[in-house]
């Protein structure tokens, strides 16, 4: 005589642990893809910042005449899309509409930094920047060397509940210019 199988299936119970599974590896994944999208933000206001400074950097190369003759030490502060220096001569609205042969250096600084800070203002949240010609106690015979400096907000990227307390960070940004 033969023997009956039974056909045996899944049972419920082994369904419903099989979904969880599943699910709590989904909320992994939504967890993962989340923290890539903040990184991804975080990462482009850090590459416009870097972007920015280099900007002013070439700048104040092609206008050598102003810079490395600059009243020395000269610091430049940018907020809200406005700037203030040490040195009156760049104080002001300064437009250079000719051609930048026809500016005089000081001018052209000006049209520069007001460019730049206007620039700025857009590109990053709450942004701030220092300019500072030559670093404190350096000898003026040396190579004129300047720092830009820039801070600005960003949303921190927070990985677990414990970071979620720091949710805004202010990160700096700082690039040494040879002149």
């Amino acid at each position: 005589m033969r023997q009956v199988r039974t056909i045996r299936g899944f049972t419920l119970i082994e369904v419903l642990v099989a979904l969880i599974i599943i699910a709590v590896g989904m909320l992994g994944i939504a967890k993962i893809q989340a923290l890539a999208y903040a990184s991804t933000g975080t990462a482009s206001l850090r590459s416009l910042a870097a972007i920015e400074a280099s900007s002013l950097g070439s700048a104040m190369r092609v206008n050598r005449g102003y810079w490395a003759v600059a009243p020395q030490p000269l610091t430049i502060t940018i907020a809200h899309a406005t700037f203030s220096a040490t040195d009156g001569a760049l104080n002001g609205l300064n437009v250079c509409t000719a051609p930048a042969l026809a500016c005089t250096p000081s001018a052209l600084a000006s049209a520069d930094l007001q460019t730049w800070a206007t620039a700025l203002d857009k590109a990053l949240p709450n942004v701030q920047g220092t300019i500072s010609c030559p670093p404190a106690g350096a000898p003026v015979s040396q190579p004129i060397g300047c720092t830009i400096q820039i801070q600005w907000s960003e949303r921190n990227t927070a990985i677990n509940t414990q970071s979620l307390a720091t949710t805004m960070a202010v990160p700096t940004y700082t690039l040494y210019v040879e002149l």
